[in-house]
């Protein structure tokens, strides 16, 4: 495993040493600061704790004390601290539209030998009538939960 070398400025030990003393902050923003300032080989540092002694401290793995050298070493302080930013954004699958023929479809009458709508059901309908692709169960719980319709929750008609 490669060694990341952690060496703080004094600016930068001050504003973790606030930071772990003061304030309301994440508890693992706080957790990242202290083994930041533990980890810390500059010349601000009185004594370098090593690695299993804050391991044992704070009651964390060695290997979140390495990925917060490495991200502090790689990234920056910023990153080290909070984390890196999430950029996974998705294509919403179910439109306006679609949500429109699923809620006529569910206000229908339920196919032969049914009593009501089930959820897998309608999942299963709008594939079948090509409204879209693919479409969980799940999905068409929520979508139905928005709009405040429950198949089968009273009779059609």
């Amino acid at each position: 495993m490669k060694k990341y070398i952690v060496t703080l400025t004094k600016d930068e030990r001050k504003t973790l040493r606030t930071l772990a003393s003061k304030g309301n902050h994440k508890s693992q923003k706080i957790l990242n600061a202290l083994i930041l300032l533990g980890c810390d080989e500059g010349e601000y540092q009185i004594k370098r704790s090593t690695n299993e002694e804050i391991a044992l401290i704070l009651n964390i793995s060695m290997r979140k004390i390495d990925r917060v050298k490495e991200r502090f070493v790689s990234e920056g302080i910023e990153v080290a601290l909070n984390g890196r930013k999430r950029n996974r954004t998705y294509d919403k699958k179910a439109d306006g539209d679609f949500e429109a023929h699923l809620i006529a479809l569910s206000c229908s009458e339920p196919p032969e030998g049914f009593a009501r709508w089930s959820l897998r059901l309608l999942a299963n309908k709008v594939v079948e009538l090509e409204y879209i692709d693919s479409i969980s169960h799940e999905m068409v719980r929520r979508i139905l939960k928005k709009t405040k319709l429950s198949p089968g929750n009273k009779k059609v008609g």
